[in-house]
């Protein structure tokens, strides 16, 4: 799905990269996905084989493990992973723009060269920590602990809704300390009064493991701080990398939608000629196009403000916005051209569908970034 012919805009090397992952995806992940989406099982040894392919921390520069690429490469890797599942995608996602990102941004020379290369291999996973039970939309209100206790210092409290929790090596958690300041901090599997009980009987994001990460009087070595930042510019920055991937992810299930319901409509007949015949079939068909290709030119736009560090905050939330309800009208709209073949494992849109409507609202809900770019366009904060 490339009506505007954006490939004529990527480098050889973008193209290389994008072709390497649809072919991973199309060998490795769609024969598979719909099982382990119906089981609710993650795929086996995901992350080790997304970390082979240069698919973790792929921004993150050659010495620490990345491959040093540019931002449009990244987004391509996410909209190839999200063609196979939201939840392949959001497991690079995590381990790329919410625990290698904060570490090489704000972390010491010490914890990158500790951290880095084994997340980017997928020998290590991680995860991230910010939303509370209390506290989603509105992080600042966030009420984890972190107190001095001699030379390092203690974490008090939790948070939920954690891709990768509950098979994490590390997580990132961000907790507010005595002075008030949002500070960040690694903590390790089998550290005393970390748990990370499961999230069970999901109906989305199947495919993905998401629980909890609970803090009983961790004791964290000084060491293990972030040293760089003690605000919410932290966690703030973390999820602006990973939004923009969403942009980018977001187009991948759309297109999968899209082909699966055109090949379907030319496919299937009724009243003794193909469904694709039909006025009412080539104005969802035609409709779904437009939309896919507005958002491809979005995020590739966002790509290069973003590669020349100039992407705000709220174009970011625009695009991420704008691409997620774009997919799940694509998917709803392919859903109908199917019909009841459309709710069955043996195409994916039931579960592209169902996946995002957690994409949806996760990493900012689709109301509350219509609300940034509403303050961005006239200066008043609405929340």
């Amino acid at each position: 799905m490339d009506y505007y012919l954006l490939h004529e805009l990527l480098s050889p090397e973008q193209q290389l990269i994008r072709d390497s992952i649809r072919g991973f995806v199309k060998s490795e992940i769609i024969p598979v996905i719909d099982q382990y989406a119906q089981e609710h099982q993650e795929v086996p040894n995901l992350m080790k084989k997304l970390g082979a392919l240069g698919a973790l921390g792929p921004f993150i520069p050659e010495e620490y493990g990345g491959a040093g690429l540019d931002q449009i490469s990244y987004g391509l890797i996410m909209q190839e992973l999200e063609f196979g599942d939201s939840a392949i995608r959001s497991a690079a996602s995590v381990q790329s723009s919410l625990v290698m990102f904060p570490i090489y941004t704000f972390g010491s020379e010490e914890q990158k060269r500790k951290y880095l290369p084994k997340l980017a291999t997928g020998e290590w996973i991680g995860s991230f920590g910010l939303t509370e039970p209390n506290h989603g939309s509105d992080p600042a209100g966030m009420e984890t602990r972190l107190t001095k206790d001699g030379d390092g210092y203690r974490l008090s409290g939790s948070k939920m809704w954690i891709t990768n929790s509950p098979v994490c090596d590390l997580a990132v958690v961000w907790a507010r300390n005595e002075e008030q300041k949002v500070r960040g901090v690694i903590v390790e599997r089998g550290m005393e009064g970390f748990s990370t009980p499961e999230t069970l009987h999901k109906w989305s994001l199947r495919a993905s493991r998401t629980g909890e990460l609970v803090f009983d009087q961790v004791f964290i070595p000084q060491e293990n701080l972030l040293p760089e930042v003690s605000s919410m510019k932290g966690p703030l920055s973390c999820l602006n990398s990973a939004r923009y991937g969403i942009s980018w992810g977001a187009i991948g299930a759309a297109v999968d939608c899209y082909e699966t319901a055109l090949r379907y409509a030319k496919e299937r007949e009724q009243f003794g000629k193909p469904i694709a015949s039909f006025q009412l079939q080539q104005k969802k068909l035609a409709e779904m196009a437009t939309e896919i290709t507005k958002a491809q030119l979005l995020s590739w736009r966002l790509g290069q403000l973003k590669s020349e560090n100039r992407a705000t905050p709220a174009q970011i939330s625009m695009a991420k916005r704008n691409n997620v309800h774009m997919a799940l009208q694509v998917a709803r709209e392919a859903r109908q051209i199917l019909g009841a073949m459309g709710i069955v494992g043996d195409f994916p849109i039931m579960r592209h569908m169902m996946n995002l409507e957690s994409v949806i609202t996760y990493e900012g809900t689709h109301d509350v970034h219509l609300l940034i770019t509403g303050q961005d366009i006239t200066g008043i904060n609405a929340f």
